[in-house]
Order: structure tokens, then sequence, then C-alpha cells
């Protein structure tokens, strides 16, 4: 399609049936008036002014010049946005999707066929709308996200309670303190800032008070009916990532409506995501726009149902710009067939299926609590250390068995399943599995990894005590992976009792005895497949440039104190302060986020995350602090958190979330 003109539309207001005013940036193809377009629509709570506009100028306006408009409108009660924001993807957020898509449908500049894409929550809500099915949305690309939000988002894990949940409780008291822009909404700002500040609620109280897979968590995951989605989704994410099972999830709940990709990356769009390589996300997302919302035959819809990276025998490293591997398709992806390997002796793992009947041979394990210090981030947004490193810290800490070094190469394409039985020393704990890549030099990558809180083990809706003693059989389906192991690496299996600070520690910390006699591994072969190139960006850096006033800064560290029998994990990360040149609005986000525990007490773990959010003009400035916290005892967690904004240096506004207790479910 020949290159058109466009113009952006800084602010455009939406008013809402109930009389909220929602602010939308508008990315115009010219002459649209005359010749009604497609449109793309994207529903966040990121701030389409600064949080998300890096991104934004990235894709908005290829879009545009392909005749393509892009509406990107900031939930109520965030950016320009009136209201105040009443959770993650609640009834109210999804019916005012529906209603913002039903007014671009109406637009004289309107086709009236819409699109809708996202990343993480962007993704998360356009699989929530179509669901939903409003008449006018015709296609989804959805990216980083669920179609679990119990499993696979950053609250719980198979019944395990994710430390993010407390990272990102702090980060949503952040980022919804902040004010709108007082150049777009004048000066009812400080009208609107006190009124979010004093409504915004801390997510974590209502996320405790669903430890189980319950209807709150049902409410939004696609896969309790996958036929809801009736239509075509593209759905991406990257290795690197937390949601790296949805793609594959979506393929097999949704069938041929749906194209799954998968890359080497982190929690990025994948035309600037790292590590490279990147695709043209452009060109494919604009085929996909055009086909579905303009009826263009272009082959798009005859994609391969599945194309995946497969990682070959990476190395964990301070940073990774670019992973080694290569790029295959399924044209239809079905459940793979299972490698099978057991022990056949202590620490020794051949490939074959478990001796039936063979006598129990139980080995006791109890991992440090601080076990899992090199786990990286649940999902990530920069290839470094948010990335799991070297394996060998945690190891130390974990029950491994390892293959011979291989005869040859072995490719994986797929989700990776353990069985084994155990008897647990007391009513719950948490088990932990990991796949591993051990080069020759001893170097080991993570390749996948699984979680279970035991008392789960039969499901997330109604988890059980385990009878200590008792032989109970265990299936633990790890992530997705796509991993070629070299000719010469070993596999091996790493279990721990402990993956902290990414899980939190159960109240008891008894340890379990695992029957290795019982224990099987599945890992999913690539089988038949196309290898394939996948084009790169035509612009190797996409993102518009900005000012830089300060610099970004970025450290991870975890201390042992010997003497204190404690270790902390420490998180820094400073976005720098840098100023849009066309709206002259500088911004700066610093994380302050500290675990503590001691090794072998596990009632002694804490953590604390603070967000300090920065908004300037010459003449004008705001700062809002987001402290939340969380410690725990045999029966309660207990969470707090407070929140300050200032005006000018001068503090004119505290909200205090008072210490909570919230009874432990078995978690």
């Amino acid at each position: 399609m020949t290159s058109r003109g466009f113009t952006t539309i800084e602010n455009e207001w939406i008013i809402l049936k109930d009389g909220t005013r929602l602010a939308a940036r508008i990315w115009m193809p010219d002459g649209a008036e005359k010749d009604p377009v497609p449109a793309v629509f994207e529903f966040l709570p990121y701030r389409k002014r600064d949080g998300t506009s890096l991104r934004d100028e990235s894709t908005y306006p290829v879009f545009a010049a392909a005749g393509i408009a892009g509406v990107r409108v900031d939930i109520r009660g965030s950016g320009e946005s009136g209201g105040v924001i009443d959770g993650e993807y609640t009834e109210c957020e999804l019916a005012n999707a529906c209603e913002l898509i039903a007014w671009i449908a109406a637009q004289p500049w309107s086709n009236g066929s819409i699109g809708m894409m996202g990343i993480s929550w962007g993704g998360f809500n356009s699989l929530q709308v179509a669901a939903l099915r409003p008449p006018a949305l015709k296609a989804v690309i959805s990216i980083a996200s669920t179609v679990d939000r119990y499993n696979d988002d950053i609250h719980y894990k198979n019944g395990c309670h994710l430390s993010a949940q407390l990272s990102w409780a702090a980060t949503m008291l952040g980022y919804q303190s902040r004010p709108p822009d007082p150049a777009l909404v004048g000066e009812r700002w400080k009208e609107m800032w006190l009124e979010r500040l004093a409504g915004e609620p801390f997510f974590m109280e209502e996320w405790l008070a669903h430890q189980r897979r319950d209807d709150f968590w049902r409410h939004g995951s696609i896969s309790e009916d996958f036929s809801s989605v009736q239509i075509p989704t593209l759905v991406i994410a990257g290795w690197a990532d937390g949601y790296r099972n949805t793609p594959l999830m979506a393929v097999e709940g949704l069938g041929k409506k749906a194209k799954a990709l998968i890359g080497p990356w982190v929690h990025k769009y994948p035309h600037f995501a790292w590590p490279k390589p990147r695709t043209d996300f452009h060109g494919e997302a604009i085929a996909w726009w055009n086909r579905w919302l303009r009826g263009e035959d272009n082959g798009i819809d005859s994609l391969p149902q599945a194309r995946a990276y497969i990682l070959d025998a990476i190395r964990p490293a301070p940073r990774r710009d670019s992973d080694p591997g290569f790029w295959v398709a399924k044209d239809v992806w079905s459940m793979p067939q299972m490698q099978c390997f057991y022990v056949e002796q202590f620490g020794k793992l051949t490939e074959g299926m478990p001796i039936p009947h063979a006598p129990e041979h139980p080995v006791y394990l109890r991992s440090p609590l601080d076990t899992g210090t090199a786990s990286g981030e649940y999902f990530t947004l920069k290839p470094d250390a948010e990335m799991a490193v070297d394996q060998r810290l945690d190891d130390a800490g974990s029950l491994v068995f390892d293959t011979m070094p291989l005869a040859g190469d072995y490719d994986y394409l797929g989700r990776p399943v353990l069985t084994l039985a155990l008897r647990s020393r007391a009513a719950g704990g948490n088990l932990c599995a990991r796949l591993v890549d051990v080069h020759p030099d001893g170097t080991a990558t993570r390749v996948a990894f699984g979680v279970v809180n035991l008392t789960h083990r039969d499901g997330n809706a109604d988890p059980k005590p385990l009878m200590p003693g008792e032989r109970v059989s265990i299936r633990l389906v790890l992530d997705a992976c796509g991993y070629r192991f070299r000719k010469g690496h070993r596999i091996r299996l790493s279990l721990s009792t402990a993956y902290w600070p990414m899980i939190l520690p159960p109240p008891d910390d008894e340890g379990i005895e695992v029957d290795i006699a019982a224990l099987g591994l599945g890992l999913p072969m690539l089988g038949e497949h196309q290898r394939i190139d996948i084009k790169e960006p035509a612009n190797p850096d996409p993102l518009p440039k900005y000012i830089e006033h300060a610099g970004a800064a970025t450290k991870r560290q975890v201390v042992r104190d010997l003497s204190a029998n404690r270790t902390n994990y420490h998180i820094h990360e400073d976005t720098g302060l840098a100023e849009h040149p066309e709206t002259g609005l500088s911004t700066r986000q610093l994380r302050e986020e500290v675990w503590s525990i001691s090794p072998d007490n596990p009632l002694s773990m804490t953590g604390t995350s603070t967000w300090t959010c920065d908004m300037r003009r010459p003449g004008w400035f705001v700062r809002t602090v987001a402290t939340a916290r969380i410690a725990c005892t045999r029966t309660d967690w207990v969470i707090s958190a407070v929140v300050t904004a200032f005006e000018d240096d001068v503090q004119v506004f505290e909200k205090v979330f008072a210490e909570k207790r919230i009874a432990r479910d078995l978690m």
C-alpha cells in the first residue's frame, strides 16, 4: 500500500455513557473523512502522554502511513482520563472498551472495522474484550499476555505466591498516583490528581483475598471458554518473558483462529525487543490488519499456526543483546511427542521410562530458603540480570540429576512434564523444577522451570493439606521452551523446595522425601517442522529520541550477611530523567526494592517496594512516592502501603493503607 500522510491528534475527549471523560491520542491517515479507514485500538492505564509515548510513536505513525488509524486511550483514572481506576480487567474496564470500540466504529472516518492490540495489560484486555464479541471488533494482536489469569500472571503460579505480586501492586500505586498533564486538562489537573490519589486502591488487598483459582481469576481468563473468541488472533511472546506459555496455549485452545509467534525476547514489542533477532512487527501487523479489517487477500491468513525461535545452547551473561538460534514453523500445532528420562541411579538422568513397581528410593530434600537468587524477574524488561543467570548458584541448594554428555543435538519445543512421588514432613510446601543446559565448562543455563504449591497438587480451585508422611503423586507441567541442547552438553533436572525471591516461602520448612525411583521427565521433541527465515525490521533503532537530562541506572545485588544469617536481594531501577521534545514534559521513575530472608526461617521473609515518580516542566514539578510492604506470620500475610504526593517539594497529600492481616489460604 502506498504511504500516505497523517495527522496526530494529541488529545481527543471521548465521553462515556456514564459521563466519564476518557482521553485518546489518535493518529489519523489523511483523507479518512472521504475514504474511511480501519482503526487499531489500544486501552491501557499506562499514560499515553508519557508512559507509553515512546513505543506508541514507534508504531502508530507507521500504521497511519499505511492507512490505518491508531486510537490509544487511557483507562479511567490514568493519564488525562477522568475518574478512578477500580482494578485489573474489571467489568467496568471491559464494558468501557466495548463502548469505545462502538464509538470508533461510528466515526465518519472509520470503515467500521476495528482491531485491538496491546502488550501486557493491553494484550490481556484485547483477548478479554474479544471474548465479549463487540460487533465491530474483527481481529486482535495480543503480545505478552495470558489466557489464564491465575497461573500465568504476576500474582500466583500453580498455587505459589509470586513476589511480583507485591512489586506490581507498588508499581500500580506509583503509576496511578501521577497527575494528568495540565497542558491538556487545564486548571482541573490538581482536582483530578487529588481525586485519583484519594480513590486509587491498593490492588494487593484484593488479590490476596483470592489465593485460590476462584471466580475472581476465572473472570477474564479466556481458557475458561476458548470458544468465546471467534475472531482471528495473533498471539506473540518471548522466551525470556514470564508470559511464554500463552502463544501455544492460545493455538491449542483457539485452533485455526489463532497464530502463535515466540521469539527470544523480554517483555517488549518484537521490533525493538532484546535479545535479538527481532521481527518486522510493523510489516506483519499491517498485513494482519489489512487482511481482517480491509478484506485484503494478502496471504497472512496462511501463516503457519506456530512459529518459534529455537534457542541454541545459549549462555547466561550480564547482558544478552543477541541469542544464537534458528526459526522453525509448524503448519499445524499439535501436542508434541515426549522424550522420556528417568533416574537410573542417584544423580544420573537416563533416557527411558521409570521401572514399574521399582522399590522406593527416598531422598530427603530441604533447600536453603534463599535458593533462587539466580532466577531473575518473573517478567523481564531488559536483557540483563532481570533474566535468569548461571544456575550453579541455585543448583547448590537443589537435588540435581544429569544425563551423560549428549551424543548429538537434542531439539525441543513445548512444555516439559515432570512426574514424581514424594512424602512431605509438613501439611504444605513448595516444589520447583528447573530444566538446565549444562555446558562442557559447567556453565548452567535455565531452559525452563515450573513450580507447584503441593497443596494444589490436584488443582488450584480446591487445595488440600498434605498428610505428613503420606505418599502423593505430583504431575508438574513446566513453562514452555524452544531449545537445542548441543552435543557434549548435559541435560540437568534440578529440584528445590525454595525459589526465592521469585516465590514466597510457605509457613513450614520441613522438607520432602522424593522417591527418585518413580521420577519421570518428559521433554517435548521438536518433531516435524520447517526451518524458516523471519524478516527483521528495516529500522534497527525504531524508538524516537527524547532529550536526556539524567541517565538511567540499574543494579541488582544479593547480599549474604553471614553474621546475621540473612540474605537480602536489592533492586535499583532508575529510568533517568527524559523530556519529550514536543510536549516539554520530563518524567522519571525510580524503583527501589528489597527482599530479605533468613535461610532457615520462612517466617523471616519481608519485602518492600518503593516507586518514586517525577513529572516536571519549567515552573511546575510534582512527585509521588508509593511504598508497599509484605511480611508474614504462620497464619497471615501482613501487608501495608503508603502514597505521598508533593507539588514543588511541598507535601500536598498522604494516604496510608494501614497494616492489614490476610489469612494464608494453604499458601
